[in-house]
């Protein structure tokens, strides 16, 4: 599989949403950015099942679905929201720079 940008893997995003009927307005999963917020915060959380109890990952596919929800949703979340993601992660990357944290 070919690298894909940020840009490109949203309009995949949006196209799976889209052919679901999600984006209808008549959806029962509303894709708002508060419902897609709440869904990323539950994705998220599921990734700590998969520690719970442990350190060692015990199944690295289940634990990369988990992962990829949590980037569809933050991929759908940013771009519904109308903000560059890229962008925004480049100059946080900046500011961090000049950040300090306990040594």
């Amino acid at each position: 599989m070919s690298d894909l940008t940020i840009k490109e893997l949203t309009e995949q995003m949006h196209a799976l949403v889209k052919s679901k009927g999600w984006y209808e307005a008549d959806s029962k999963r509303p894709q708002t950015p508060r419902n897609l917020a709440v869904s990323l915060s539950i994705e998220a959380a599921e990734i700590l099942e998969h520690f719970q109890f442990t350190d060692e990952i015990k199944d690295r596919d289940e634990l990369g679905s988990e992962l990829a929800d949590v980037m569809l949703y933050l991929l759908q979340l940013a771009s519904v929201s109308e903000i560059d993601l890229e962008n925004a992660v480049l100059k946080k990357i900046e500011k961090n720079k000049t950040r300090t944290w306990d040594q």
